[in-house]
């Protein structure tokens, strides 16, 4: 698992606040894309203000919706984001450029770009080119299917799912 991830590697975690927030993404999920758009900046502030920690788990769910496999190449080029210390970052830029379900997905020389507008360097993209995390990337995906996720975006708060809204997002946190 790469750096910054959560003890039994499932996820990366962002912040260190009280409660924490699990979310499970796929990079080329339409909904998912939304959500960063609606929710993200509000996760974001939750962590800055403390009151949060955000453990995101990016899913390969939708590898089926790409020719390429991009939903696993995504996330594993996320974990190696991670592990340069731009996850959050990286996911940003990834929902911003995303393609359409049903596409080939982008290729690893435009992952590798959107990693390099980031800040991320020549080690993040060999970890892309060689698939470095594609292996954690199907551990996230089995260990979340196996606690019942089946579909993306979901959203638990304290371990209860919730809406994938603002409103129950911060009805949740309290």
């Amino acid at each position: 698992a790469p750096a910054g991830a959560v003890e039994d590697g499932t996820g990366i975690k962002v912040g260190a606040g009280p409660v924490q927030i699990d979310v499970y993404e796929d990079f080329i999920c339409p909904a998912c894309g939304q959500f960063e758009q609606q929710s993200g900046a509000l996760l974001d502030q939750l962590v800055e203000q403390g009151k949060v920690s955000v453990v995101y788990h990016p899913l390969a769910f939708l590898d089926r919706a790409s020719s390429t496999d991009y939903s696993t190449r995504s996330s594993a080029a996320s974990g190696a984001a991670a592990e340069g210390g731009k996850f959050r970052e990286y996911a940003k830029a990834l929902f911003a450029q995303q393609p359409a379900e049903g596409s080939a997905g982008l290729s690893d020389d435009q992952l590798i770009q959107i990693g390099r507008s980031v800040g991320l360097g020549d080690a993040f993209a060999q970890a892309v080119r060689d698939g470095k995390y594609k292996p954690w990337t199907a551990h996230v995906t089995d260990q979340a299917s196996g606690n019942g996720i089946n579909g993306t975006p979901t959203v638990r708060v304290a371990g209860k799912d919730v809406q994938p809204t603002t409103e129950a997002i911060r009805a949740a946190v309290g």
